[in-house]
């Protein structure tokens, strides 16, 4: 089964599925005027202005909560663990193309966040929107099997990549440093800790998204600073090797021989490898983080949008750099043809803080990755609600509570081989409803950029959201303010780009309405 399952990883997360995901990357740059790099200096700046603005004015989830969540599911072990892994296996050049993998990464997590917005509906607990919702609202009831797809093969990945997993990376750094204080790895031992961490998520997940923002919105900045902080002791002691590892990285790019020491010569190796971590890394061009963005209260679709650059941009161009640039400047050997993972993360930091590093990059793993089972088990619940309905959200989350035991007693590899190929076929749909609706992307880009952050009709975007679910299909009328309707950007558009209104589809599978 293991072996079957690793061959359809192969296929699914092959060079069509990444010429797809950064092609789309690379068509939205083209056709937003390369949004992502001429609107950083903007997302940086409403991304502070969110960090002091403090709580939602309405008892929803702020934009910055949203931004957390969506980074509480990117920012984990593939930080720590992904990126030593890309220097093992694809040279110090790997990192180059993983950085242009997060500049088109960034222009895909805006359109989603975009969309997502655009066309969430209204729910019990706020908004509630990603990829599903996109499908069916923008692109029309017939292609509601799509979405049904879609939230299948998300709950599968909510199970495997985004608990089981986590969970038992979790349970082996613990181990690793119980191990090297002298103690010996238990069943017991490893029973205690999923109990623990059981406990913790099921707290959390039962509470809802607000709870789950909430706690986001307070573990995700902490660690992220703490971890940040320990890379800049590393680069600030060994600083005159810093010119050097951006060398390799530049160098390593195109003739990685040459950094190698004739390990690895090929360049496409380099970038196949860059590439695909940074895919896994950020997660541009599946959708999972717009169903977080999606909750947040703003002004403006492109207003979120901005967060989903800031995402990436902190995530790869941030954190992943400065992982890499302390494997290189630590030192250590690097065992290129071997995928190391955490242990030659730990070894960098080893080698300049001491045998307490050690517990300080477990402890840094636990962190990230029971942030990422927070995020996982938001995207979950809503494709279980959209599925079955709004009771399916305590029933999802009971079982990931049990799923978080089981990961911390069992093998988890078949579990994470199905949990990545599920999380490859979410591509799929999500990248066909981001081609389809580019236009209507561009046009919420260009209206936010003409209107200073202020819906078409006036006033804050939420408030198309009170009377009744936004039936927007590309371009529909939308109700303002609960009086007359009016249509908007549909002046000079041609007739396709009008598809006819159709009912809101929620509880695809049970037939319970959303609303």
């Amino acid at each position: 089964m293991t072996k079957f399952l690793s061959g359809f990883n192969a296929i699914v997360w092959g060079a069509p599925a990444l010429v797809m995901i950064l092609g789309v990357g690379l068509y939205l740059s083209l056709r937003l005027g390369f949004v992502q790099l001429t609107w950083l200096p903007r997302a940086v700046g409403t991304f502070l202005d969110k960090l002091r603005s403090g709580k939602s004015t309405n008892g929803g989830v702020t934009p910055f909560q949203a931004l957390c969540t969506a980074l509480a599911a990117t920012v984990g072990t593939g930080n720590l663990v992904g990126v030593a892994g890309a220097i093992c296996l694809g040279g110090p050049g790997s990192i180059f193309w993983m950085w242009i993998c997060g500049v088109l990464g960034m222009v895909t997590k805006f359109a989603e966040a975009t969309l997502a917005v655009r066309y969430r509906v209204k729910s019990a607990d706020g908004y509630t929107g990603g990829p599903m919702y996109v499908i069916t609202q923008g692109l029309g009831k017939r292609y509601s099997w799509l979405a049904t797809a879609y939230c299948l093969f998300g709950v599968v990945a909510a199970f495997g990549v985004g608990n089981a997993t986590q969970i038992n990376a979790v349970v082996t750094g613990i181990n690793g440093v119980l191990t090297r204080f002298g103690r010996e790895e238990s069943w017991r031992g490893n029973f205690a800790i999923g109990i623990i961490l059981a406990v913790l998520v099921g707290a959390m997940l039962l509470g809802g998204a607000k709870r789950i923002g909430a706690a986001a919105e307070r573990l995700v900045p902490f660690v992220s600073a703490a971890y940040i902080l320990m890379c800049a002791g590393v680069l600030v002691l060994r600083f005159r090797e810093i010119p050097g590892a951006f060398s390799a990285i530049i160098q390593g790019a195109f003739s990685p021989r040459a950094v190698t020491g004739g390990m690895l010569g090929s360049a496409f190796q380099a970038l196949r490898v860059g590439c695909s971590r940074g895919v896994f890394t950020n997660e541009a061009g599946m959708g999972t983080a717009s169903i977080a963005h999606a909750s947040a209260e703003v002004s403006h679709p492109a207003e979120q949008g901005l967060m989903g650059i800031m995402e990436v941009f902190l995530d790869t161009i941030l954190i992943c750099t400065l992982t890499a640039l302390v494997i290189l400047v630590s030192g250590i050997p690097i065992p290129y043809g071997v995928d190391a993972g955490a242990e030659l993360t730990t070894q960098a930091f080893t080698a300049i803080y001491g045998e307490t590093a050690a517990l300080m990059i477990a402890l840094a793993l636990v962190c990230f990755a029971i942030a990422t089972v927070l995020g996982w088990g938001l995207y979950g619940a809503r494709c279980a609600e959209f599925l079955f309905g709004e009771k399916a959200w305590s029933r999802f989350a009971l079982a990931q509570t049990a799923t978080v035991i089981l990961g911390s007693v069992l093998d988890t590899g078949t579990v994470w081989q199905l949990s990545e190929a599920v999380n490859g076929l979410m591509v799929i749909p999500n990248l066909i409803a981001l081609a389809a609706l580019t236009p209507e992307v561009v046009r919420l880009t260009n209206e936010y950029r003409k209107s200073g952050g202020r819906a078409a009709s006036g006033g804050n975007y939420a408030d198309f959201h009170q009377c009744e679910p936004v039936r927007t299909l590309a371009h529909a009328k939308i109700p303002s303010l609960c009086g007359k309707s009016q249509k908007r950007g549909e002046e000079n558009l041609p007739s396709e780009y009008r598809p006819a209104r159709s009912a809101h589809a929620g509880g695809i599978l049970s037939g319970h309405p959303r609303l």
